[in-house]
C-alpha cells in the first residue's frame, strides 16, 4: 500500500503512514490534504482523491529525537546508494575500522560498499590497501531524514522535505535504485598485501 508524508501543523516532517491511515486523518479533519497521488479511491458511498501529503490541523509537539537510527535504507541514502570506494552500485555494508580491529556499528564507521570492494578490503584498514575516501563519514542531520531514513520515496514530497535538510541525500535517494554511471575503482598508491585483485591505478 502506497506511504503518505505527514506534516506538522508548522510544515515540519513528522515521518511517513501508511494510505489508510492518512484517510483517516483527513476524514476525521485532524489533516488536510497538500498533495494528491494521483489516484481516486472509491466507497459505496462516494469518491476521494488518495493523498500523498497531508498536514496536521494542530501543531503537534515531538519530544526530542536522538541521532537517526543507523539502518541499511538510511546508510544507503546517506550515501547515495553508491560504494563509497569506487563508486559503483552499493550491494552492502562495510566497516571502515574492521569490527575484528575494534571498530564500532556507528554512522562515522560505517560506509556503503559494492561486493567487490567489501571483499577485497575485508578485514584489513584503508592504510593497507592505500585507499582514501572522499569524506569521512558522518551521521546524518536534519528533519528531512525522519523520512529519508525509512528508504519510502516520493517525488512529491521533495518540496516539502529541502528546507529541512538532506536536499543532496534525497535527490540520489529518489535515483539511486537506477544507477546510469559506474565510477573508476578505488584509487591505490601502492599493491595490496593479500594477492592481488586490481591493475595498478595511479594516484
Amino acid at each position: 500500500m502506497p506511504h503518505v508524508l505527514v506534516l506538522n501543523a508548522s510544515y515540519e516532517p513528522l515521518g511517513v503512514v501508511s494510505m489508510r491511515r492518512a484517510l483517516i486523518l483527513v476524514l476525521n479533519h485532524k489533516a488536510i490534504a497538500l498533495e494528491d497521488a494521483g489516484t481516486t479511491l472509491h466507497s459505496a458511498t462516494g469518491a476521494v482523491q488518495a493523498p500523498s501529503v497531508v498536514k496536521l490541523t494542530r501543531f503537534v509537539r515531538v519530544p526530542y529525537r536522538g541521532p537517526v537510527p543507523l539502518t541499511r535504507r538510511a546508510l544507503f541514502a546517506r550515501d547515495h546508494g553508491r560504494c563509497v570506494y569506487c563508486g559503483a552500485a552499493a550491494t552492502s555494508v562495510d566497516h571502515v575500522i574492521p569490527r575484528s580491529r575494534g571498530g564500532q556499528h556507528r554512522w562515522d564507521n560505517v560506509v556503503a560498499a559494492c561486493r567487490r570492494c567489501n571483499h577485497t578490503k575485508a578485514d584489513m584498514h584503508l592504510a593497507d590497501l592505500g585507499w582514501r575516501m572522499k569524506r569521512p563519514p558522518a551521521a546524518p542531520s536534519g528533519l528531512a531524514w525522519r523520512v529519508i531514513g525509512t528508504g519510502i520515496k516520493d517525488p512529491r514530497w521533495r518540496p516539502y522535505l529541502e528546507p529541512y535538510g538532506g536536499l543532496d541525500q534525497f535527490r540520489d535517494f529518489e535515483h539511486h535504485d537506477h544507477p546510469e554511471t559506474v565510477l573508476p575503482v578505488p584509487v591505490r598508491t601502492r599493491p595490496i598485501r593479500r594477492g592481488e585483485q586490481y591493475a595498478p591505478l595511479s594516484a
